[in-house]
C-alpha cells in the first residue's frame, strides 16, 4: 500500500521523539502513505491487546514468523518488497489523542488505564529481522521475524502483512514479465488508470521498477521515487487535428542552431512525396491521413528531439507508419533524430516485422543510417502470456508498454502472507491444522541459504536460535518439515544466512542498511539471475526446496505431539 503523498517524518519517526529508539542508526523517515498510522489495523488486534493487558499478558516477549505458504502465479518464486515500508511504519508508530479519543468511543467497555497504556506504547522495544527486500524468497521461510511485547507486536500483524502481500505480489509479477520479455526489451509501466486507487497507483510503480521494469507513466511515482518517466501521445491528440493549416508556428531551429527551417510542415510534406514514389518502397504508400500528419508534425515541433508518434489511429501501414518516416526525415535534414513508434491494436508482430521492414527500406533508399533500429514500442493490454506468444511468433518490438494485467495482478488476487506466534516468553509455540500446510513450524529460528558446486541456490534451511551455523565445505541432512521420507544430504560450496536486523529495538545489534529502490532494483535482478533457469521458466518450473535440520525437524514432531489432543475411539 503506498499513497499520493509523502509527510515529512516527524522527530519521533527519526528516532529522537523520546530517545527511547535505541539502535537506530540514522533517520528512518515517514511511511510513503500518510494513512499508514497505528490505527491501520484490524479491530480485532485491539481486542487482543486488551485482553493480554487485562490478563497482565501484555509485556510477554513473543516472536511472530511472517511467511507465505505457496508461490504466486503458478511460479515457483516470489520476490520479497515492502521491507522499508515496515520500518518507516514502526518508527513512527504512535497514537495520537485523536487516536485515543476514538478508540475509546468503540471500546468504550475497556478501561480507562488501558487507553493510559495505549499512550505509551511505540516500537522501542520491537526487533525486526528480515531478509532483504528484493530477494527472491520461498514459501515457509520467514521473511521477516518480529520480536517484542505480545500486545504491540500483535498491533503490527495486519499493517505489515497488508505492507508486504501487495508489494510482493506486484514485484514477482514485474519479475515475471521481465523474465518472459528478455534482458534486452524495455519494460514501461502503464497501469495509473487501471490501478486499484492513487494508493494501488502508486505501490505498483514503485514495485514494478524494483521487479525490473525500466520506466513508468506515473508521474507522481517518478516524483517520489526517482523513477525515469515515458509517455508520448493519445490517440485523442491525433484525433484532435483536423489538417496542416491548424498549426500555427511552423518553425524549427536545427538541432546545432546554426539555421532555422521556417516552414517544417512543407519540408515534411516533401518527404512524405519522397516516400510515395520511392522504388524500393515498390509505390506501397499511397495517400495517408493529413490530420495525422498534422498531428505529428505538431508533436514533432513541440518535441523534436523525443519524437515517438503513435501510428494505430487510422491504419498503422497505409497512413501511421509513412507519416511518421515523413516527419522522421524531416527532423533528421535538422539534425534531430526520430525515437520511435507505438503500436496499440493490431497483429503486434505482423505489425512490427512489416514496420521494421519499412524502416531498413527507409534507411536504405535515403541513406538515413540508424533509422532501421528505430524503436518500436508495443502496448495493448498485454500480460505474460501476450508477450510469450509474441516471441513464438517472431516480432521486432524493442519496448513493451504494460498496464492492467501487470498493476492488478490480474492473474493472483493476492500472495496469502500470513503472521504466526512461533515463541513466547522463550517458549516454542505451534499452530495445528489438519492441513499440513497450515501447520506453522515453531520456535525462534535461523534461516540459511545452501549453494552448490555451480553457484546455484540449492536449498533453504531453517534451524533452531541455539543450533551452530552450516559450513562451506561440511555435510548437511536437509529434511523436509513434514514429510519424513524426503530428506537429502548437502555438501553446500557458499552458506548465506537470510535474516538480519533491521530494526534493533532496545538491543545493541548492528542494523542493516535500508538501500537505495535503485539498489533493491539490483539486488532482485541479480538474485534472479542466480536461480536455476528451471526454477523460474513460465511452464512447469521445478519447485525450490525448502527444509529443516535434522534437529529442528525432531522438535517440531516431538511439539505436535504434546500439542496435539489424543482421541478416543468408541
Amino acid at each position: 500500500m503506498a499513497a499520493t503523498s509523502a509527510p515529512p517524518a516527524s522527530a519521533h519517526a527519526n528516532g529522537n521523539g523520546n530517545g527511547s529508539l535505541a539502535g537506530v542508526a540514522a533517520p528512518v523517515g515517514a511511511p510513503t502513505n500518510p494513512m499508514a498510522t497505528a490505527l491501520l489495523t484490524d479491530q480485532y488486534q485491539f481486542s487482543m491487546a486488551y485482553a493480554y493487558w487485562k490478563a497482565g499478558k501484555h509485556a510477554d516477549r513473543a516472536v511472530f514468523d511472517l511467511y507465505f505458504r505457496k508461490n504466486p502465479f503458478g511460479g515457483e518464486f516470489t520476490v520479497f518488497a515492502g521491507l522499508e515500508e515496515c520500518i518507516k511504519f514502526i518508527a513512527n508508530f504512535k497514537f495520537t489523542e485523536d487516536d485515543i479519543s476514538f478508540l475509546q468511543s468503540v471500546m468504550p467497555i475497556c478501561e480507562g488505564a488501558f487507553f493510559d497504556y495505549l499512550r505509551e506504547v511505540d516500537c522501542s522495544d520491537v526487533e525486526v529481522y528480515s531478509i532483504p527486500e528484493g530477494s527472491v524468497v520461498f514459501p515457509k521461510v520467514p521473511l521477516m521475524r518480529v520480536e517484542g511485547p505480545v500486545a504491540v507486536v500483535q498491533l503490527l500483524e495486519t499493517p505489515f502483512v497488508n505492507l508486504i502481500n501487495y508489494a510482493s505480489l506486484v514485484t514477482t509479477n514485474a519479475a515475471r514479465h521481465r523474465h518472459v520479455a528478455g534482458k534486452s526489451k524495455v519494460l514501461l509501466e502503464f497501469g495509473l488508470r487501471r490501478a486499484q486507487g492513487p494508493d494501488g497507483a502508486i505501490s505498483a510503480s514503485k514495485y514494478c521498477f524494483m521487479g525490473g521494469f525500466d520506466a513508468t507513466s506515473n508521474v507522481l511515482a517518478g516524483h517520489l521515487f526517482g523513477i525515469p518517466l515515458r509517455g508520448t501521445h493519445s490517440h485523442a491528440f491525433v484525433s484532435s487535428y483536423m489538417s496542416l493549416d491548424e498549426i500555427p508556428d511552423k518553425a524549427l531551429r536545427s538541432k546545432d542552431g546554426s539555421r532555422v527551417c521556417q516552414d517544417f510542415v512543407s519540408l515534411v510534406q516533401e518527404w512524405l512525396q519522397k516516400i510515395q514514389t520511392a522504388d524500393s518502397l515498390g509505390g506501397v504508400f499511397g495517400d495517408t491521413n493529413k490530420s495525422e500528419l498534422a498531428a505529428f508534425a505538431s508533436y514533432a515541433l513541440a518535441f523534436p528531439s523525443n519524437f515517438l508518434a503513435l501510428v494505430d489511429t487510422y491504419d498503422v501501414m497505409r497512413s501511421g507508419i509513412p507519416n511518421f518516416c515523413a516527419v522522421a526525415l524531416a527532423l533528421h535534414d535538422l539534425g534531430y533524430k526520430a525515437s520511435g513508434i507505438r503500436l496499440d491494436s493490431g497483429d503486434l508482430a505482423y505489425l512490427s516485422i512489416e514496420a521494421r521492414k519499412v524502416f531498413h527500406a527507409v534507411e536504405k533508399e535515403f541513406n538515413v543510417p540508424g533509422f532501421a533500429k528505430m524503436v518500436i514500442t508495443a502496448s495493448n493490454d498485454l500480460n505474460e502470456e501476450t508477450i510469450d506468444a509474441l516471441n513464438k511468433q517472431g516480432h521486432e518490438v524493442d519496448a513493451f508498454g504494460i498496464g492492467t494485467y501487470l498493476v492488478t495482478c490480474y492473474s493472483q488476487a493476492a500472495l496469502g502472507c500470513v503472521f504466526k506466534l512461533v515463541e513466547i516468553n522463550n517458549r516454542p509455540r505451534i499452530k495445528l491444522s489438519e492441513d499440513v500446510a497450515k501447520v506453522s513450524i515453531p520456535c525462534k529460528k535461523r534461516c540459511f541459504r545452501l549453494y552448490g558446486k555451480e553457484g546455484y541456490p540449492l536449498v533453504d534451511i531453517m534451524i533452531r536460535e541455539s543450533e551452530p551455523s552450516p559450513k562451506a565445505g561440511e555435510r548437511i541432512l536437509c529434511r523436509h518439515p513434514f514429510i519424513e521420507s524426503k530428506r537429502a544430504y548437502v555438501v553446500p560450496q557458499h552458506v548465506e544466512e537470510l535474516l538480519q536486523c533491521y530494526w534493533p529495538g532496545t538491543s545493541d545489534k548492528p542494523r542493516a542498511e535500508l538501500p537505495s529502490l535503485e539498489k533493491i532494483r539490483s539486488r532482485c535482478m541479480q538474485q534472479l539471475e542466480k536461480l536455476r533457469p528451471d526454477h523460474i521458466r513460465r511452464l512447469n518450473p521445478t519447485p525450490y526446496k525448502v527444509s529443516v535440520s535434522a534437529k529442528l525437524y525432531d522438535f517440531i514432531h516431538c511439539l505436535w505431539l504434546n500439542e496435539a489432543p489424543v482421541g478416543e475411539l468408541q
